[in-house]
C-alpha cells in the first residue's frame, strides 16, 4: 500500500505473489449552489491536512457560475494564506477558463491525469453537474469523489452518476480510510 512508486517497485521486484493498491486521482466539484464557507474548509482540508495520501483530492472542479467568486477565495485560502503562516502554498495548475480568473501555473497535457500526492492542485472549470461527472470519468481513477452543493438534485445525479468506491455530498476525500469508516486497517 502506497503511491505510485512504490506499487510499481513492488511489482516489479517482487519474488512473491502480492496486492496492490490502486493510485487516487481524486476529485472535488464545487456546484453552483454550493456554500462558499463550506467549500473552502472542505477543500482546505481534503487538500492539505496530508496531500500524500490516495484520498487526498488532486483535481477540483468548478461549476462556471460560480468561478469568478469562489476561485480568488480559494487561492486566498490554499495560496496566500498558507504563504502567510510559513506553511507550503498549493501550486494551482489552471485550464484556461481558470487562468482568465486568477493567476496560476497553467495545467499541462497530463495534469489531470496525474497523482500529485503533493501540494498541487488541478482547476478545472466547467458549465454544470454533467460536464463535471463526464470531467471525473475521463480522469479519475475510481477512488473518491466529492460534489458541494446545496441543490439536493445536483447531489442526486452526481451520485447516481459518478462511479467511484466512495462519493460524498459536502464532505471530504480524506474520509475515505478505514479507520474512518470503521473498519479497522486497509487492504489493497
Amino acid at each position: 500500500r502506497g503511491g505510485a512508486g512504490l506499487i510499481k517497485a513492488c511489482t516489479e521486484n517482487a519474488k512473491v505473489p502480492c496486492i496492490q493498491t490502486g493510485t487516487g486521482i481524486c476529485h472535488i466539484y464545487i456546484d453552483e449552489s454550493a456554500d462558499i464557507e463550506k467549500a473552502l474548509n472542505i477543500v482546505e482540508n481534503a487538500k492539505t491536512s496530508r496531500p500524500s495520501v490516495c484520498n487526498a483530492y488532486e483535481v477540483i472542479v468548478v461549476n462556471e457560475n460560480i468561478a469568478k467568486e469562489f476561485l480568488p477565495l480559494l487561492k486566498t485560502r490554499l495560496v496566500e494564506n498558507r504563504a502567510q503562516k510559513g506553511l507550503i502554498p498549493v501550486e494551482l495548475r489552471l485550464d484556461e477558463k481558470a487562468q482568465a480568473i486568477i493567476e496560476g501555473k497553467n495545467a499541462g497535457e497530463n495534469d489531470f491525469d496525474t497523482e500529485f500526492l503533493d501540494y498541487i492542485l488541478g482547476v478545472k472549470i466547467v458549465s454544470d453537474v454533467n460536464e463535471a461527472v463526464a470531467h471525473i470519468s475521463a480522469h479519475s481513477t475510481g477512488h473518491s469523489e466529492a460534489i458541494i452543493t446545496e441543490n439536493q438534485a445536483n447531489a442526486r445525479a452526481f451520485t447516481m452518476s459518478v462511479d467511484s468506491a466512495a462519493v460524498y455530498v459536502n464532505a471530504s476525500t480524506r474520509f475515505t480510510d478505514g479507520g474512518e469508516f470503521g473498519l479497522g486497517c486497509e487492504m489493497g
